[in-house]
């Protein structure tokens, strides 16, 4: 994990968020604001071992938890250290090119910005760690399209197998899946059991038609679009 000033990078030191909330999203206009005179880096055998803590040597991990990456950016950081000129996050990015953006955070920063530096032994040591992070046309896409492609296969098979369940159930506007059912009527947008009754004149009006379709409708006062109830 990245710390902040106080610890954890992922909350920026003042500088870094003064620069993000200023819209800017290299290093090098947030450089001057921290009043730094000299370039920090590290040889990539430490990266690595500052990612092995982080995420597990994972570069292209996203769990869900705002940090992504081997080097577990928070987006701001990413941002702050310019590297969204490679890829919209740090996990979409390659491992020279999130290395590249983690040299400019630890020269805005320092060791500390990373709650694993210790583990990796990480200094500002010098060493110049020869990445090429190249551009985000030539890295990062492709690396982020790639999981898509192999989605792709597996989700077109899945819709062949499901393609007859999903012809009985309508989905609701919170992605849930109920049943369709097969009546003569078909539920549109506003629809309630009372004016459908109402409307077709069901004798026994909406507990009629309730009674009707309690195999699709569990609850008289939530029936959706696409739903097909019967009438009589």
């Amino acid at each position: 994990m990245l710390l902040s000033s106080k610890g954890k990078h992922r909350r920026p030191s003042k500088a870094v968020r003064i620069a993000t909330l200023a819209g800017v999203t290299g290093a090098a206009v947030a450089v001057p604001l921290m009043g730094a005179t000299g370039a920090s880096a590290a040889s990539v055998a430490t990266w690595e071992a500052v990612a092995q803590c982080e995420s597990g040597g994972n570069w292209s991990i996203n769990t869900g938890n705002g940090y992504y990456g081997g080097l577990q950016f928070s987006q701001s950081s990413w941002a702050a250290a310019g590297g969204t000129q490679y890829a919209s996050r740090a996990d979409l990015a390659s491992k020279d090119q999130q290395i590249a953006a983690a040299e400019k955070l630890l020269d805005l920063q320092g060791p500390g910005a990373w709650a694993c530096a210790g583990a990796g032994g990480l200094t500002d040591d010098g060493v110049d760690p020869g990445v090429d992070p190249g551009s985000a046309q030539s890295e990062a896409e492709p690396k982020a399209a790639q999981p898509e492609r192999e989605a792709e296969q597996p989700a077109s098979r899945s819709e062949t197998r499901t393609a007859p369940e999903a012809e009985k159930t309508v989905t609701t506007p919170t992605g849930d899946k109920v049943k369709k059912g097969d009546g003569e009527y078909k539920v549109k947008a506003g629809d309630t059991l009372s004016t459908i009754a109402g409307a077709k004149d069901v004798k026994g009006g909406w507990q009629k038609v309730f009674e009707l379709n309690d195999d699709i409708v569990e609850d008289a006062d939530l029936i959706f679009p696409g739903q097909q109830l019967h009438l009589k």
